[in-house]
């Protein structure tokens, strides 16, 4: 996977690229996003007068040789955004279609990449069962991040995830400083829209990446097939079945994958969450460049 996706070359088309935030931070100083709360960058914003207890230092003393009163001079403030990248692990995500979990992981890499290339801080979180591990710690900088995507690229896909679970049970989700993102195919019977609801309470941005197979999309399978589902323990799990496909199960399946993505994309614009569904044989520099955009995520 590091040789197909994970290379110089992918990191440095993403060299150009900045997020956008939809909402102020309140944490972190000395990094490139501007708030609309004042700070102490060079860039100057707006003038307002002088109160008792005021720095009078940043007195203009031009305009009060011209209006006799005292204004100060007020500047942007530049905050750092805290990117959290939930990747779910289970097996539905590439136990059996190591190319689905290479490009999970791929996007996951890039918004990492994007993050600490703008100066902000940077955590992924691999889910499993119900618990997110977060291998890493908090990335700052290009070396750590470098130093995090080897291992990160070495991600095993097995068994099930709880999403909700493992978002309510990290440690460090932070209130109103910056960007979360899950990396998901959604194919989970755990309450996801608990686990989004808990991260809009936190007053967090959200992006929710829908990865998908091209089988998973477009089934070819014909006549009696014995289906195993990737997460199931065992093949006596009942999950597994013997079954005769049909043209009236593969039309259902796909009224049924239809439903899911629209009710998904429903639900995050009735709640002002980024939402984009990709098929693994999209290019991810499409993706990236595309679908990102469209979405205002990034600039």
């Amino acid at each position: 996977m590091k040789g197909t996706y994970l290379n110089d070359k992918f990191f440095s088309r993403l060299e150009a690229l900045a997020f956008n935030l939809k909402s102020n931070l309140t944490g972190y100083f000395g990094g490139k996003h501007l708030v609309t709360t004042y700070g102490q960058t060079v860039e100057f914003a707006d003038y307002r007068e002088y109160q008792l207890g005021d720095d009078i230092r940043r007195i203009d003393w031009n305009l009060y040789s011209r209006f006799e009163k005292h204004f100060l001079k007020l500047f942007t403030d530049e905050r750092q955004m805290q990117v959290q990248i939930f990747l779910d692990c289970s097996g539905s995500m590439g136990k059996q279609n190591p190319a689905k979990g290479e490009y999970a992981v791929a996007a996951a890499a890039a918004i990492g990449f994007l993050a600490v290339h703008n100066m902000d801080k940077v955590t992924f979180n691999l889910m499993r069962g119900d618990r997110a591990e977060n291998p890493f710690g908090t990335i700052v900088g290009k070396t750590a991040f470098f130093r995090a995507i080897g291992s990160l690229g070495e991600a095993v896909f097995d068994g099930d995830t709880d999403i909700e679970a493992c978002i309510a049970n990290c440690a460090d989700t932070g209130t109103k400083n910056g960007l979360t993102v899950i990396i998901s195919d959604f194919f989970t019977d755990s309450d996801w829209k608990k686990a989004v609801d808990y991260l809009l309470y936190k007053k967090r941005q959200i992006m929710l990446i829908q990865v998908l197979a091209p089988d998973e999309i477009d089934p070819s399978y014909d006549g009696r097939v014995h289906l195993i589902d990737a997460e199931a323990g065992d093949i006596s799990d009942p999950r597994n079945m013997k079954i005769k496909i049909t043209s009236s199960m593969l039309k259902a399946y796909e009224e049924a994958l239809g439903g899911l993505i629209s009710g998904i994309k429903d639900y995050c614009t009735r709640r002002g969450v980024d939402f984009i569904s990709v098929s693994t044989q999209a290019a991810i520099e499409k993706v990236l460049f595309g679908e990102f955009f469209r979405t205002g995520i990034l600039s």
